[in-house]
């Protein structure tokens, strides 16, 4: 297959959130506290790699939780409830954790993300980045130089859809003038970003490792597929 464009997840495959010990460093329990090593562990997965509701909601935050990647006043609800449930209970503290899962400049690029956009863009081969997200990712792109090789952003909460969703993925292939049976997906998410082979696109998965475990996911990705 020739590929003409390329689209691209954001969290798991181009960026990641790593973890940092410092931010639960004042952190206390229900009881007051300091949490123990294994609770600041599933803390920080549950913010790293938040798919997978890990404690029970309401209704109303079951709510929010569903329709977390489509209004910001949503997602950041059922985190800071998550946040709590997750053994931080003063709310200060979950909100300032959440400060930061939602800050641009706390993300970090994959060491490859660089090279393979660079190496798209020289090809002359169109990019896209698709991502269900409640904040604004362009200023990460922009803070390490990759906007430039970005030719459209898909946010979710912009756009009021979601992956998989078809729509989503078609929005986005005609703001690239992309047809679908020539252009390759990225993402971390076999089920959300896997949508894009209903349309006809190709699919790639990358392993959301931590950023110093996967040096060189994309462009292996891409070389794969005959891109590179």
């Amino acid at each position: 297959m020739s590929v003409d464009a390329v689209l691209f997840d954001f969290s798991g495959t181009l960026f990641r959130l790593e973890h940092d010990p410092d931010w639960l460093t004042d952190l206390t329990d229900h009881d007051g506290d300091p949490l123990d090593v294994e609770a600041q562990t599933e803390l920080l997965r549950r913010m790293t790699a938040p798919v997978t509701l890990t404690v029970d909601l309401d209704d109303e935050h079951r709510h929010a939780w569903e329709h977390r990647d489509l209004d910001p006043a949503l997602h950041r609800k059922v985190y800071l409830e998550v946040l709590r449930q997750s053994g931080v209970p003063g709310v200060e503290q979950a909100k300032a954790l959440y400060r930061r899962l939602v800050d641009p400049s706390e993300w970090t690029p994959y060491p490859d993300a660089g090279p393979a956009l660079g190496a798209l863009t020289g090809r002359g081969v169109s990019v896209g980045v698709l991502s269900n997200i409640a904040f604004d990712i362009r200023p990460a792109f922009a803070a390490h130089g990759l906007d430039t090789h970005v030719d459209e952003f898909v946010l979710s909460y912009e756009v009021g859809a979601i992956k998989p969703d078809p729509a989503v993925f078609r929005l986005l292939l005609d703001r690239l003038d992309a047809a679908p049976e020539r252009t390759l997906m990225v993402g971390d998410s076999a089920e959300a970003d896997g949508g894009a082979r209903r349309l006809g696109c190709a699919f790639a998965q990358v392993e959301p490792l931590p950023t110093a475990e996967r040096t060189d996911g994309l462009l292996a990705a891409l070389r794969e597929h005959a891109v590179l």
